[in-house]
């Protein structure tokens, strides 16, 4: 039998595109397919220049690809929505540096699904500490001061744990679909006055004259995704500093000719659906929808709530879709149903006393997130029969 070997790569395209698609299609994510994670490379969204040096592991029988670990080389913090400044700020108490970092994610997209991509029949837990042991060396070969996966696999955090990572919980928001029929259904799931409130929103959207359309798959134009980065930016440049802008134009048409059939564009409009006034893109993939950016040219009541969560919601029920991820941030997000929910990120430091205290914090500081979740849920504007179901869930 072959021996393993594993190897590092500074660009994805250094692993062909048939063996990642064979390691990571049946995940469902498309934030982990090579064309997504090829795109952000080749747009220039992700790219040494802007703090994102590709840093991809993978493991091979001979020439069999049988797990990949998507990396990447952080010279900061931004894009990541895991905040970890504390950490840095004690790294310098401690006179470490603590950029660069390796960082597993899928960069820009708070999207929960990070593992070790390993192929079926492997052992994954061997997989994982194997590779566990790789990353090892090479930070301590590099002097990298820590290693972190985000947003990660409920199902792999067990072995990354094994293996000897510390578990630090934030916080997310999460739309469930509880058998609604339609989005009548969805509103019955609230108190009187919230379903009052989201029909008042509605009209109001409604009364300034605004239909949304969603335009999705083959009736997804590339003029609309040009469209949409303009949004994108427009809304960015809001923001001034704290924009976060950070994709690229050629990344909107690198999703034009190779995501399509996982794009839906919410098109706020006054006629043609093909000239918005504003637009959200979402992602979608079998049972997931995921919020992702929007903008607007006006400034029109409760539209950014239409555009980004009534109008997806209504889309994801009619279609089966079970599960709704808007994205990173906003309180506002929970009285319109999305419940709070924890998700987790995994660590290795290898700076022995930052270690020690960080992993004395994090249990506290984990049972805090636990604790300030629950009481963000016992507010939720829900009947009670709903409330049950979301306890349940929790």
């Amino acid at each position: 039998m072959a021996e393993l070997t594993v190897r590092w790569h500074r660009s994805i395209e250094e692993i062909p595109e048939a063996h990642w698609q064979a390691l990571t299609e049946a995940a469902g994510l498309p934030f982990y397919s090579w064309r997504w994670l090829a795109g952000l490379e080749r747009s220039g969204s992700v790219a040494p220049r802007q703090g994102w040096q590709p840093c991809h592991l993978s493991l091979w029988r001979g020439e069999q690809l049988i797990a990949v670990a998507p990396l990447y080389l952080k010279g900061h913090s931004y894009g990541e929505f895991v905040f970890d400044q504390s950490f840095a700020e004690l790294a310098a108490q401690l006179g470490q540096r603590y950029y660069p970092k390796l960082l597993g994610m899928s960069p820009l997209s708070p999207v929960v699904g990070y593992r070790f991509f390993t192929a079926a029949g492997e052992d994954a837990q061997q997989v994982t500490a194997l590779l566990m042991q790789c990353i090892d060396r090479f930070c301590a070969e590099n002097q990298i001061f820590s290693c972190n996966f985000l947003y990660a696999d409920p199902q792999w955090q067990a072995l990354a744990e094994s293996a000897g990572c510390a578990t630090w919980l934030n916080q997310q928001s999460l739309w469930s679909n509880q058998s609604y029929g339609c989005f009548d259904d969805y509103l019955a799931s609230f108190n009187a006055n919230q379903r009052r409130n989201i029909k008042r929103e509605r009209k109001a959207v409604e009364r300034a004259g605004i239909t949304v359309t969603a335009l999705a798959g083959e009736e997804l134009p590339a003029a609309m995704l040009e469209r949409m980065h303009h949004f994108y930016a427009q809304h960015c440049a809001r923001w001034g500093p704290w924009g976060s802008k950070y994709l690229t134009e050629a990344f909107f048409d690198e999703a034009a000719a190779e995501l399509r059939e996982h794009l839906v564009l919410f098109s706020a409009h006054r006629g043609d659906p093909h000239d918005p006034v504003a637009m959200s893109l979402c992602v979608h993939s079998g049972e997931h929808l995921w919020g992702r950016y929007w903008g607007s040219d006006e400034e029109i009541d409760n539209l950014h709530f239409e555009v980004c969560y009534y109008a997806p919601i209504q889309w994801a029920i009619e279609r089966g879709i079970q599960r709704f991820d808007p994205g990173a941030g906003g309180s506002h997000k929970r009285r319109r149903g999305f419940v709070a929910r924890s998700h987790a990120s995994l660590h290795r430091w290898y700076h022995e006393p930052f270690d020690a205290i960080a992993r004395r914090w994090l249990p506290e500081a984990n049972r805090e997130q636990l604790s300030q979740i629950e009481a963000v849920n016992a507010e939720l504007p829900f009947t009670g029969a709903t409330r049950s179901l979301t306890d349940s869930a929790a």
